[in-house]
C-alpha cells in the first residue's frame, strides 16, 4: 500500500468519525434517526452530483440496490 492508498483510508476513516459524532449529536438533541438519514443522502447526493456530475451519481445510485442486497451497509450481521 502506497502513502496515497494510507493517506485515502486515513481521510475516510476521519470523515467516517466525523459523520458518527455528529450523528450521535443529533440524535441526543432529538432528531429522528430517519430525518438524519434523509438529510445526510441528500447532502451527499448534493456534494458528489457537484463535484462528478449526475450522470457518474445517478450510475453509482443504481449500483447502490445491489450492495445494500449484499449486506454491505448492515452493520448487525448474524453470522452461522
Amino acid at each position: 500500500m502506497d502513502i496515497t492508498e494510507l493517506n485515502d483510508r486515513s481521510q475516510k476513516q476521519a470523515a467516517l468519525r466525523y459523520i458518527i459524532e455528529a450523528w450521535e449529536e443529533a440524535l441526543h438533541d432529538g432528531i429522528e434517526p430517519e430525518m438524519l438519514a434523509n438529510a445526510s443522502l441528500f447532502a451527499a447526493l448534493s456534494d458528489l452530483v457537484s463535484i462528478y456530475g449526475e450522470d457518474a451519481v445517478a450510475k453509482m445510485a443504481d449500483r447502490l440496490s445491489r450492495r445494500i442486497q449484499h449486506g454491505e451497509f448492515t452493520l448487525n450481521r448474524t453470522t452461522q
